[in-house]
């Protein structure tokens, strides 16, 4: 599909890359899919303190995973140059531009400190908390921001490792921390009687654990290596720079999802019902095809920084099988599963109603999507970090108008969801033709 005059892959080398997917992929799935079962402990836990602690928790909670998700770029881009060191045989410089990013997670974790704390208050009101929900949504969002640099340093070690080839230390990390986190909450709440801000505190000790686990290994390796630990102002400052593209392009795709969301709201309740319930499939589904991209992103930045031009074309050819594949498959369990899936979140008929043709259309867009997410982690294991900013603009321009007119034009949630698709069409053919200009193919240590 990206060189229709490209020679046929030799079965062993198919192999060689299937072994090499398969060992990253599947454990970066066990930790993607951890992380959002921090939230999920916590919505369990204060949701039997009553109505109003759940309400702030979720304007906090989602205040939070929006702060934190904003620097996802500190995880990418650090997985792409600390692989491309790897593929260069050069581990010390690999774990010193590791180092480098997790200096950059520090500084910027104090910075949102710095932000959040005074102004708590007001951010919550901004997003409409009611009354009774606001002193409870400011007390978790204050103390859950200690816990910020935590998180930070976490997504930025996380690429570290990713980029060291290694997908099974993150998984541990994770299901240990989701143990932790779970036990301090449920311990703090009501063993100590903390309520909401013992569930705060719960999250903010637990990511601060995993945070010094990481810490711990990566400081190993450095030894071990004689790569140097101390903060490197020039390191830190290209890796800001590295990352800008990427907070571009996050910050976009951000948009699209909240403009999505509030055409929703504007077409009434039951489709504001039934697109939380579509989104959040499509949001779990995301996960395994995110899993392939992370694989893409660490085992592309590898050949590149070996020079081996060949060898990143015929592993992302290979992404690329792997993402139409498990896309396929997605498809067909969420049209399988749509008689038991809907029940379990509403027993209104017309919330089914509304979400039913958008569910169709997820499951046959996932394909797509299988292709989007593929390339997307190739082109960030490349280094090619402004091209996926212009693209993702593109994308949100394109976007925009297509579901702003939905109201207007009508169709409700499934038009919406047309639009969607549409998006990540227009995604899928804009990673294609860089994927198949070959420019995104830069080897070297650096790019």
């Amino acid at each position: 599909m990206l060189m229709t005059q490209a020679p046929e892959i030799p079965k062993a080398t198919l192999r060689r890359h299937d072994r090499e997917i398969v060992a990253l992929a599947v454990p970066a799935f066990g930790a993607l899919v951890a992380e959002p079962l921090f939230v999920m402990a916590d919505s369990a836990i204060v949701g039997h303190l009553g109505t109003a602690q759940l309400a702030g928790l979720a304007v906090a909670s989602a205040l939070l995973t929006t702060a934190v998700s904003v620097f996802v770029f500190l995880a990418y881009a650090t997985t792409a140059g600390v692989s491309r060191r790897v593929g260069a045989g050069d581990l010390p410089a690999a774990i010193r531009q590791g180092m480098d990013g997790i200096w950059l997670a520090l500084l910027l974790g104090i910075a949102v400190i710095a932000v959040v704390l005074p102004l708590a208050p007001g951010i919550v009101d901004l997003f409409g908390a009611s009354p009774t929900a606001a002193p409870y949504a400011i007390t978790y969002l204050r103390v859950s921001a200690l816990g910020i640099p935590a998180m930070l340093i976490v997504l930025a070690a996380t690429g570290v490792l990713r980029g060291l080839q290694d997908t099974r230390t993150p998984l541990y990390v994770a299901v240990a921390g989701f143990v932790a986190n779970a036990s301090l909450n449920a311990g703090l709440v009501y063993g100590a009687g903390l309520g909401i801000a013992g569930s705060a505190w719960g999250t903010v000790i637990a990511q601060c654990g995993m945070a010094a686990v990481y810490l711990t290994v990566v400081v190993r390796g450095a030894r071990r290596h004689g790569a140097c630990l101390r903060p490197d102002a020039a390191g830190i400052r290209a890796s800001a720079q590295a990352g800008v593209p990427l907070l571009v392009r996050t910050l976009s795709l951000r948009a699209i999802l909240m403009i999505a969301t509030a055409v929703a709201a504007r077409l009434g309740d039951a489709d504001i019902a039934g697109h939380q319930i579509v989104l959040s499939l499509w949001s779990l589904l995301s996960f395994a095809l995110d899993a392939i991209a992370i694989a893409g992103q660490a085992i592309i930045g590898r050949y590149l920084g070996a020079d081996d031009a060949q060898g990143a074309r015929e592993a992302c050819r290979r992404m690329v099988h792997w993402g139409v594949a498990t896309g396929v498959v997605l498809g067909l369990l969420v049209v399988a599963a749509r008689p038991l899936f809907l029940p379990l979140f509403t027993s209104d008929s017309l919330v089914k109603d509304a979400a039913l043709p958008a569910l169709l259309l997820v499951a046959l867009s996932q394909p797509i999507c299988g292709i989007v997410f593929v390339l997307d982690g190739v082109l960030m294991g490349a280094g090619d970090g402004p091209y996926l900013a212009w693209a993702m603009v593109v994308t949100l321009l394109v976007f925009a108008p297509a579901a702003l007119l939905v109201p207007t034009f009508g169709g409700g949630l499934t038009a919406l969801w047309a639009a969607m698709t549409l998006m990540m069409a227009v995604r899928m053919l804009t990673l294609w033709l860089r994927t198949r200009s070959g420019r995104w193919v830069v080897t070297g240590a650096t790019r």
